[in-house]
């Protein structure tokens, strides 16, 4: 119940207002958020905003397409991690165009909340190249001609110069403005939300967000949210990913790891770090201030020879863990990337995804001084045009394309001339600003490498790369791999299809990365999904069960709840500890924990799972009204034979290994087939279908979908 005590004229968690911009007819509005509470707050409220007033069908780039960024009630409150932004739209890239939702960190989404509001609506489109201007409550939308065709770093500098460094700027770049599909918004430097989100502002001639809040973020008891957040950092948190164990054995950990993201250890140092190099150390558990030594990311994505570059590791607001690289690297300004470089995961390393499809098309070797100057050159440009990789998909695509000859192929001969395409046999990374900018200009046959393979395979009549290993494609539909049978083999496999772009879930890749042994990995899947048989070891799977089941609803949900939220993902939930003392058990409670402390309400860890369950069928049931059937026609809930589909690689990679064998993660297609049906079942969806039901919509309070389905006729048992 609430608390008696608190104000009833203030808001806690939520600041209760949602604003409202038309770019046709440059009005501004304010509604609140109290209706859209029961989906809690970022993905939930945008899909909500995004289900209820965009019809299915719609253009992706038509005016009538909205973009909405949200964040959650633990946004900018002062717990760990809670510095998310989601933002939803139509996809670009993908068949059908359905609702996805993009995800960054950086400064934009505390800038939001701390100017009082809890979700952007960005509708209409304008006629001429304009910013949004947010000033806490002093909403302006201001002519942007002169910053339109700018990079996105030439354009936050700008905006922040013109407006003040106070604020942040979220803008997109050349990608973007030119509808490119495979295009991303960027914030405090290189924070990107993708998803084809910035072809969308693109179309509405939206160039950038410049916001800065200066207003407090009312929550109900500060106390039990310093004291939660101590105990978390003192207890609970590990590294980047919830890794719980050093990467190198160390005195104090009785366990390691090699593949670790706990990469801190002696010697190793932030080399240009202001007044001299600063030793990483060995942080141990309970060293509250020493947690954001522990993740050198820099030299996990790009190897050692990045140490000498790293300046310091950054992170998002609200983050101890500081994944993000800040390097500073000359040999990239000198191959046309930036000398300030840096980033995380896929964006720090996209030349890795290329060298193995390259082949003998380039001498470079992995984590290597070369690979580091063609990865800092790449991923620098890729971030200041606004270009999107999905999930490093442009990256293999293009590695593709030019060793199995497609470029040469299909393209104009004198387009093909154009690029220096032996620069990739020659060890020459200033081949990639020029392709990367064509790319980026769309106007090229090239270009449509950067419209999503589900388009350019077709075009290009080369629909088998689909169905290789090599190509990572998972979804016919047009999105990649995101941690999918490699991790704990059908528990990947089946969240990799529930959405519509790749799932950016990490509540199971945590556990399997996290460096425990199998055995304490097994016990803790015991008690969080009812046997140990939910997990299995690494390329040594059993057959589908209820356990593994759970599994997979569990990272789905978790996924969805933090999205809401917002946190990171890519660190919570704690279901591990790095303390011994606790037997390296996390606590799956600190969200309810956290929510109790920020709005006076009180919320279990069964209430919020609920809740995350329910948003997940809510984009179901958008997904529904949209999609086509094998006919073309709109509108159908099957999505076991239409949605919930794999390529072929899956099933036909290592052919010389059995199925459920020592050293293959090859899945069986009845196998996926039995774990669809059970997990189906887990969110009270039809078990032969895979969408909502009447049974299931009523559980989760949705009576107005339940009405529109019906209607559709989209619900098996109405």
């Amino acid at each position: 119940m609430a608390d008696s005590k608190l104000d009833p004229t203030k808001s806690y968690g939520w600041t209760g207002k949602i604003l409202r911009v038309n770019l046709t007819d440059g009005t501004i509005s304010v509604t609140p958020t109290d209706p859209y509470k029961a989906y809690l707050g970022g993905m939930g409220i945008a899909n909500k905003i995004m289900y209820d007033e965009v019809a299915p069908g719609t253009n992706p780039l038509a005016p009538e397409n909205k973009v909405v960024f949200a964040v959650g009630p633990l946004t900018a409150t002062g717990v760990p991690l809670a510095g998310r932004t989601t933002i939803a739209s139509l996809s670009t890239f993908t068949k059908d165009h359905q609702v996805v939702d993009a995800h960054t960190g950086g400064m934009i989404g505390a800038a939001i909340k701390k100017a009082g509001w809890d979700a952007i609506v960005i509708e209409g489109a304008s006629d001429e190249p304009v910013y949004l201007k947010i000033d806490d409550d002093d909403v302006e939308i201001k002519a942007a001609d002169k910053y339109w065709g700018l990079g996105t770093r030439a354009t936050t500098e700008a905006l922040s110069r013109k407006e003040g460094t106070d604020f942040c700027v979220a803008t997109i770049g050349p990608a973007g403005e030119n509808l490119l599909p495979y295009a991303c918004i960027i914030n405090s430097r290189n924070h990107s939300a993708g998803a084809g989100t910035a072809a969308v502002l693109g179309s509405k001639k939206l160039k950038a967000l410049v916001v800065r809040g200066t207003q407090p973020v009312y929550v109900a008891d500060p106390q039990a949210v310093a004291d939660l957040s101590d105990y978390m950092l003192r207890e609970i948190v590990g590294s980047n990913n919830n890794h719980v164990v050093p990467s190198t054995q160390q005195e104090w950990a009785e366990y390691f790891d090699k593949g670790s993201r706990w990469t801190a250890q002696k010697g190793l140092t932030w080399a240009l770090a202001e007044g001299g190099p600063i030793d990483t150390g060995e942080p141990k558990p309970g060293e509250i201030n020493t947690v954001g030594y522990r993740c050198m990311k820099s030299t996990k994505d790009d190897g050692p020879e990045a140490e000498k570059y790293t300046i310091k590791m950054n992170g998002c607001h609200s983050c101890p863990i500081h994944c993000y690289s800040d390097l500073r690297v000359p040999t990239s300004a000198a191959n046309g990337g930036h000398e300030t470089t840096g980033n995380t995961c896929v964006p720090n390393f996209p030349f890795k995804y290329m060298i193995k499809i390259l082949g003998d098309h380039t001498p470079v070797e992995d984590n290597t001084e070369e690979s580091l100057v063609w990865n800092q050159v790449m991923g620098s440009v890729v971030d200041d045009l606004g270009l999107w990789c999905n999930y490093a998909q442009l990256y293999r695509d293009i590695a593709h394309c030019y060793a199995a000859g497609v470029f040469e192929r299909v393209l104009p001969p004198e387009e093909y001339a154009e690029i220096p395409w032996e620069k990739f046999d020659n060890n020459d990374p200033t081949l990639m600003p020029q392709l990367l900018a064509k790319i980026a200009q769309n106007d090229s046959e090239l270009a449509y490498i950067g419209h999503g393979t589900y388009v350019w395979t077709e075009r290009w009549n080369d629909m088998g790369w689909n169905d290789t290993a090599a190509s990572c494609m998972i979804s016919p539909r047009g999105w990649p791999v995101h941690h999918s049978q490699e991790c704990f083999g059908q528990v990947g496999m089946l969240y990799n299809v529930m959405f519509n772009r790749d799932d950016m879930i990490h509540s199971a890749v945590n556990l399997q990365g996290c460096g425990l042994p199998i055995e304490l990995k097994k016990a803790i899947g015991a008690e969080l999904f009812g046997d140990e048989s939910a997990v299995d070891p690494d390329k040594n799977y059993t057959p589908m069960n209820e356990y593994k089941a759970n599994f997979a609803w569990w990272s789905i949900v978790t996924d969805v709840l933090h999205d809401s939220l917002t946190l990171c993902n890519w660190v919570w939930p704690m279901a591990m500890s790095p303390t011994a003392a606790r037997d390296y058990r996390g606590d799956l409670d600190l969200e309810a924990k956290f929510m109790t402390a920020v709005t006076g309400e009180d919320y279990t860890t069964e209430d919020l799972y609920k809740m995350g369950a329910k948003i997940m069928t809510l984009q179901r049931a958008n997904t529904a009204r949209g999609m086509t059937d094998a006919a073309g026609n709109m509108g159908t809930n099957d999505f076991r034979a239409i949605h919930d589909v794999y390529t072929e690689w899956p099933f036909t990679k290592d052919p010389d290994i059995e199925v459920f064998t020592e050293g293959t993660d090859k899945m069986d297609k009845e196998d996926i087939q039995t774990g669809l049906t059970m997990l189906y079942e887990c969110f009270g969806w039809d078990p032969k279908l895979g969408c909502p039901t009447v049974e299931c919509l009523d559980y989760y309070d949705m009576p107005d979908v339940k009405e529109d389905l019906a209607a559709l006729g989209l619900l098996p048992d109405a």
